[in-house]
């Protein structure tokens, strides 16, 4: 364990250039007695370490020393810098061995890629949380790629219901929405948020554009999410469901779980929210037996006149 803590330090002083001891401490759950007692050991190994005093003191390498890491083309390392830690990730416990391997990554990239990985961070990001898998094609994520990544100004041709609309807008960044591609842009003085595959027509122009420096891609994206359900109509519901069944339910983009119980070893009790009568009715078939309402009565009542409609079609195509 004490040899997995040297090596994090060591990354973090590479990656973060100076740390304090009290920084350190917090970052790898230990004693600040603890850090000085590492770094006398870094020191003896003969890791150029040493601490500076003062209000913005604090303990740095050697400028120039760096640790190696070969093997890796600088653009796959930038493709791994891409990736972003999921709730999945936590769930299986593996969220601190991916925030190590990021220390690592970081390291043994070249000063360029070190410098650019923010950039490229703060131009596309990846939401790996489940909605649906898509099957849209997205012929213009190259033009609008090339004008987020130039910083240049876009003209769009749109689908915004049976209308097309035309707009100049400022591409800030792109967004993977499990395989659905959206990007985010600045219009006059207001955010957007654009549905690629709805593009008819996109082209890059000559106008350069300052992009907002407050502007966070990763941080607007959960937000805008967030805003996106919490104003999305909402249907209570009170249910059983199999238990192999929960991690699945999580990740459905129209049901959100308020609480659960647990009714014997196979079953659980949960009280959701689907967003609409129709839509709950829709997601209650598709689970088939692996779903029961409980209340209210007329999902309930719906959900029955729809399977006995669905077993009289069968039968009569069977006579």
């Amino acid at each position: 364990m004490r040899a997995d803590r040297l090596v994090s330090i060591l990354l973090l002083l590479q990656n973060h250039g100076r740390m304090t001891a009290k920084e350190l401490a917090e970052k790898l759950e230990v004693s600040e007695r603890t850090i000085h007692r590492d770094m006398e050991a870094l020191s003896m190994a003969g890791i150029p370490v040493f601490a500076e005093r003062g209000a913005n003191g604090g303990w740095i390498l050697t400028e120039g020393y760096r640790t190696d890491l070969t093997g890796l083309k600088v653009s796959e390392l930038q493709s791994l810098l891409l990736v972003s830690p999921t709730m999945q990730l936590s769930d299986l416990g593996m969220r601190d061995s991916f925030d190590a391997a990021w220390q690592k990554l970081l390291a043994a990239s070249p000063a360029t890629t070190r410098q650019n990985a923010e950039h490229v961070r703060q131009r596309i990001h990846i939401d790996g949380a489940g909605w649906h898998q898509s099957t849209e094609s997205f012929p213009c994520l190259p033009t609008v790629q090339e004008a987020v990544w130039q910083e240049r100004a876009l003209f769009i041709r749109y689908q915004r219901g049976e209308d097309v609309v035309e707009r100049i807008v400022h591409p800030l960044g792109l967004v993977a929405k499990r395989s659905t591609w959206y990007f985010v842009a600045q219009v006059e003085d207001a955010m957007r948020t654009y549905r690629i595959s709805r593009l008819i027509e996109a082209q890059m122009l000559e106008d350069s554009f300052v992009r907002p420096q407050s502007f966070d891609l990763a941080s607007y994206w959960e937000q805008s999410t967030a805003d996106f359900q919490s104003n999305l109509p909402r249907y209570p519901a009170h249910i059983h469901v199999r238990e192999t069944l929960l991690a699945r339910l999580q990740l459905e983009r129209y049901l959100q779980i308020k609480s659960t119980h647990p009714v014997d070893s196979e079953w659980v009790e949960a009280h959701v929210q689907f967003h609409t009568l129709e839509s709950a009715c829709e997601m209650v078939l598709g689970y088939g037996s692996l779903m029961q309402v409980i209340q209210p009565q007329e999902l309930r009542l719906k959900v029955i006149a729809e399977a006995k409609a669905i077993l009289r079609l069968y039968q009569a195509a069977n006579e």
